[in-house]
């Protein structure tokens, strides 16, 4: 379960800014379905999911991809990263004092029940700063630390007495540029392990505008019960499919895989796979369709099947980065709802995303502390604040607040020019042969 997120100087966020999890003590709404409890006396409960809203180039997708980053450097900086090696992290480069100062991040989250605050600093070629805090009583213990000392050349380990094992095996085996928690895990620590563990598999990220493999829901079909289960996840859109299958054939399918630094890689792979055959029935009679000839809404919610019933499985944190594309408003609410549902997340998953779709601002689908705004400050540097600082109504009209730009985060419009500019376009050349008028 994650509790809180924290970033600093990462692409148009300059200063700290915070994502918290944790529900608010004093709210009582929605708290039923809304909050799964942490078993933690200082923060008993956190909710269930959270959205993002703002203007285009806000942040909303800088604040959900630092995420992933610090994801992606826990499950790569140690294996794939190679000795020298640099990152494409970017710090915030309209401001000289920041743009050579390195990159924070924090996250705090629960693993088996235990909560832990985990964070790092870094450069392009460099860890700067490593700590992790246990709480196993109620103060918490630094398990380790790791900075670099005056003249920046050699690091300096702290370690608790709670981190047992070959910790300086793990200290020299640590480049300059991979985190110690990754390296320490990649050793067989005992303890790191389960906190590397949940950080890279807890956490699932779907990009804005990525194309979404469908791999891992189609692999869902090759048992009975993974087909109930994704017909019934389809049956939910109430798009006529009445059943859902896999057949293997030889081909090609396309892969894309995100490396720390953010950059995408495309391939293509040869073999035989299994590609889902969707039974549409009517009064009239039945066809079976390919995935290619369905709509992108229902290509997309096919491939979106798979990593929600997974999170929902395992009490995971889906991020996803505009989760409205290509989906109609109450499908959305139907998704959304499936993690409030207590009986469909026993385990205490969490959404978080963002989009840009009003109409799901609504009391009776979200808390107050479930809602979130990004906006860029005169300095372009981005700013995220959740909807309960302005203390709003208990019934008030959210979306309408919102559009109005009671809260803030909304699209600023400079006034149109009274006349249209005058703009000289140039003939399109004529095709060859054609007749030309002069």
């Amino acid at each position: 379960m994650l509790l809180e997120f924290r970033i600093r100087n990462f692409r148009s966020i300059k200063d700290e800014q915070s994502l918290s999890l944790v529900a608010a003590p004093a709210d009582k709404e929605l708290a039923e379905t809304h909050l799964a409890p942490t078993g933690l006396k200082a923060l008993p409960q956190a909710v269930r999911s959270a959205v993002l809203y703002g203007p285009n180039a806000s942040g909303k997708s800088t604040l959900l991809f630092a995420l992933n980053y610090l994801r992606a450097m826990v499950a790569e900086s140690a294996t794939v990263v190679q000795p020298g090696q640099t990152y494409n992290v970017q710090p915030f480069r309209l401001d000289p004092a920041t743009a050579s100062q390195p990159t924070e991040f924090e996250a705090s989250f629960l693993v088996d029940g235990i909560r832990h605050q985990y964070s790092f600093a870094m450069t392009a070629d460099r860890i700067v700063s490593e700590q992790l805090m246990v709480w196993r009583t109620a103060k918490p213990t630094q398990w380790f630390s790791r900075r670099l000392d005056d003249s920046g050349e050699r690091y300096v380990y702290e370690f608790s007495a709670y981190l047992t094992g070959p910790r300086k095996l793990w200290q020299e085996s640590t480049r300059p540029n991979a985190l110690f928690l990754s390296m320490a895990a990649q050793l067989n620590s005992e303890l790191l392990g389960p906190v590397a563990r949940w950080l890279v598999q807890g956490l699932v990220y779907l990009p804005a505008g990525a194309f979404i493999d469908h791999a891992f829901t189609t692999a869902l079909l090759a048992s009975k019960e993974g087909r109930v289960a994704v017909r019934d996840f389809l049956a939910t859109a109430d798009i006529s499919i009445a059943e859902v299958s896999a057949v293997p054939r030889k081909g090609l399918r396309g892969q894309v895989m995100f490396q720390p630094g953010g950059v995408a890689q495309a391939r293509q792979e040869e073999g035989e796979f299994l590609f889902p055959i969707f039974e549409l029935r009517t009064e009239q009679g039945s066809a079976k369709f390919e995935l290619h000839e369905e709509s992108e809404g229902t290509q997309r919610l096919f491939s979106l099947a798979a990593p929600v019933l997974d999170v929902l499985k395992h009490g995971r944190v889906l991020v996803v980065d505009e989760l409205d594309r290509s989906l109609h408003t109450l499908l959305v609410r139907r998704l959304v709802g499936m993690f409030h549902d207590p009986v469909l997340n026993p385990r205490g998953a969490q959404l978080v995303f963002s989009t840009h779709d009003t109409s799901l601002l609504d009391h009776t689908l979200f808390r107050r502390d479930q809602v979130w705004f990004a906006e860029k400050d005169g300095t372009q540097a981005t700013r995220i604040f959740p909807l309960s600082d302005f203390s709003p109504r208990k019934h008030e009209a959210w979306e309408r607040g919102y559009l109005m730009g009671r809260y803030g985060a909304v699209p600023m419009f400079s006034a149109l020019p009274e006349t249209a500019p005058s703009v000289v376009v140039p003939s399109a050349p004529a095709a060859p042969g054609s007749p030309v008028t002069v």
